[in-house]
This record gives C-alpha cells, structure tokens and sequence, in this order.
C-alpha cells in the first residue's frame, strides 16, 4: 500500500495500518515529513515529477493519496501500472473547483435530496466578477431578498473569489468586499471561479467511505468551526442537528461518493442554513473533519479509508461514546510543546493528545486534542483548555457558543 504525500494524514495512515498487518509505504517531499519520520518504508521524492511519481507507485499494489496535487497526467501514467484509488477521473472533482461544481450542477440527485450548491461562475476579469455580482443582486431581488448570497442592497457583493486548483486550508479563497478588492485577487493571475457569498448559520461536514465493490459507509454528521480558514474544532454528532437533515447529509455523501465513483474516503463539507445544505467543498482522502474517529468511533477514518481502497470490507462508523470533540492546536511562539505535554497530561488524564511532530510555528496546525464524553458544552472546555495550553501557553477555554440556531 503506498500513500503520496508525507504530511499528518499519511502518518495517520501508516499508524492504521499497523494493526490491519499492511506493508505502508510513503512518498514524502523530505525525511523530516510528518509520515516520513514514523514509516520506515519511506521514498523521499517529488509528487510533481511523473518518473518519481511511478517509480514509487511501480512497487506499491495499490496507491492513493493524503493530497490532491498530483498533476492528472501523472495519475493517468500511474493508473496504466497499478491501482489508484480514487482514480484520477474522480480526483479530477477535488483538484478543480470549476469542474467540481459543474459536475455537482448537473447531478439531479441533489435536487431530489434538497440540496445545492453556491452559485458560480468562471472569471478571468474584473468585469466578470462585478457581472457575476450584479445578476447574483438582481436574483435575489427577483426572489424578494430570500436568496441566501449577498443581498441585493449591496449590489451582489461580497462576492466569493476560489483558486480552482492548489487552494487548502482557507488558502486560494478571498472574500471580495467590491471591484478594487477582486482586481487584487485577479492580479495573481490563476484560474478563478466566482460564488456567491453564503450568510450560513454554521457549518457542517460529513464523511463516508466507499469500497470498489460499491460498499459504503457514513459516519455521523458534524459541526466544525473555522478559524482563519482553518478548521479548529470538530463536534461529532453535529449539536442539535435535525435527524432528517442529517440522514440526508449522510445520503448526499454517498451519493456522491457513487456518481463521481470515488474509492476510499470522501469528505463534504456543507453550509447549513436554516434547514437549507449547500455543498461548500470536496475532499477524496482522510480529513481534517474525521480526527476525532481514531478515539470516537469504532473504525477510525484512517482505517477505513485503508480497508476501503484496500477492497476489504468497511468497518463500522458508530460512535464509541455519546459525543466527541476535536481542537486543532496550533503552533504560538514557544516551539517546545512537550515542557507542556506533562501539565496537560496531568491536568486531565481523558485527554486524547495527537502531535504530527512536525516544526513549530505560530498558526500552524501541530496536533490535535480530542475529548469524548456525554455533555459536548463540558468536552469543548476540556478539549480547547488542553490544545489552547500546549500550543500557546494558555488556559483558555471554548470562544464562545457554537454558530448557529440555537446550538451551544
């Protein structure tokens, strides 16, 4: 089995892979990666050079990925040697944006669930974006000011301005206050894709896995929170979540796992608003939104996505306790976590803590915390006190109430 890409996700990986008795193999920019440092079956070499890309994938019986940015002719090269899972054709819908979204405009299974997505367009200038601004206003007019983007009294901004391709964790994404702020944006000169700016309530994220065999899996729906563009908490289930939205959160992401006919995992992530899902993004790999699986649930999400590519049959998603939460920890200006390992250790033995050992810096994601318990109002406590005191030296708790109505 062999992952490109040495980064957290593979080191969970390799870490699933142990108990399941497969030979883990990585392809890891440098040895000092985050999966490099704990796979002794490790390739240092670059996913950007097709020759490389093959000679590792040559050795492996089957390939997949902790990243998208493998560029698709290798993928296709690749797949002529040996299984990829997912396949490029399917990866194709998390490395492009555009493609992503006029593929999902076309599927009428989201209609039939209720479910959309933002609405789009492709921009190469100013003009397109102040154009895609000015019909998204005039939509919401027509509609009586209901529609869910910018109101029309704004002229149809902020507009959403998305890099189709090399975007992650809230990077490749600018929200555009007016045509000054997009022309900035369009003066990167990358391919781009305009959306509407969604007024959501919070945010939502469900993930399923998917066998060759059409075998699937969804774990329970949960609510994250972004920071930054970052993700830094995960409430599993998602607190206060209707029970027949969330079936249909489960439902979209098995659908889409089958019409984009991903192998392994796959990751949506949604804006919830009202009883409203709109899809926001894809990911085909393990996901920042299923850390809290390797100490809440049966089968962690590494493990699945291994027995999923692997063709071997799913394990369960259930929940191993009534509520689970997940805090990212991000590095401060102190780069020594471990002289706050012990205090946090001691402090709260319940504490699951997940370091990626990787090199400090401030705003970086390090590691990550994960409580589980019954009341997630005590669990957010605990989980935010513990990564706010390893990664910055404090004992904050949870900023605040959740987003959204009526959640706490």
């Amino acid at each position: 089995m062999g992952m490109v890409g040495g980064g957290q996700l593979a080191r969970m990986t390799a870490q699933a892979a142990i108990g399941l008795g497969i030979e883990f193999r990585v392809l890891a920019d440098t040895a000092a990666d985050s999966a490099a440092q704990v796979c002794a079956r490790t390739t240092v070499g670059d996913y950007r050079s097709e020759s490389e890309v093959l000679a590792f994938g040559g050795g492996c019986d089957v390939v997949t990925f902790d990243h998208e940015h493998v560029p698709g002719e290798h993928l296709a090269a690749l797949e002529r040697l040996t299984a990829v899972r997912p396949g490029g054709p399917a990866l194709r819908f998390a490395q492009d944006k555009g493609a992503m979204r006029a593929r999902l405009a076309g599927l009428p299974a989201l209609k039939e669930l209720g479910v959309r997505c933002p609405r789009y367009r492709p921009v190469s200038w100013v003009a397109d974006v102040a154009a895609f601004a000015a019909e998204t206003a005039g939509l919401d007019a027509r509609s009586g000011g209901t529609g869910t983007g910018a109101a029309a009294t704004r002229g149809g901004w902020p507009v959403v301005l998305k890099a189709t391709s090399g975007g992650y964790d809230g990077r490749g994404v600018w929200i555009c206050a007016d045509e000054r702020a997009a022309a900035d944006v369009i003066a990167h000169g990358i391919g781009l894709i305009a959306e509407e700016h969604i007024a959501f309530d919070r945010e939502l994220a469900v993930l399923v896995a998917r066998s060759p065999k059409g075998q699937g899996a969804a774990y329970p729906v949960v609510q994250t929170v972004q920071q930054d563009g970052i993700c830094r908490e995960v409430i599993a289930p998602a607190p206060g979540l209707d029970q027949d939205a969330a079936m249909r959160a489960q439902r979209l992401g098995l659908v889409l796992a089958a019409e984009l006919d991903v192998t392994g995992l796959l990751a949506v992530e949604l804006f919830a608003l009202g009883d409203e899902l709109i899809v926001n993004e894809l990911a085909m790999r393990p996901h920042n939104c299923g850390h809290w699986t390797i100490d809440g649930a049966v089968t962690s999400q590494y493990e699945q996505h291994l027995r999923a590519v692997l063709d071997l049959p799913l394990g369960t998603p259930a929940m191993n306790a009534v509520s689970a939460v997940m805090v990212n920890v991000l590095g401060g200006d102190d780069p020594d976590l471990y002289s706050r390992f012990v205090h946090v250790m001691a402090a709260d033995p319940g504490v699951r803590v997940h370091l990626y050992g990787k090199q400090v810096r401030p705003g970086r994601k390090v590691g990550h915390v994960t409580v589980t318990g019954r009341d997630h109002s005590r669990l957010r406590e605990r989980a935010w006190r513990a990564a706010n005191y390893l990664g910055q030296g404090t004992e904050e708790t949870a900023p605040g109430p959740l987003p959204g109505r009526g959640v706490r």
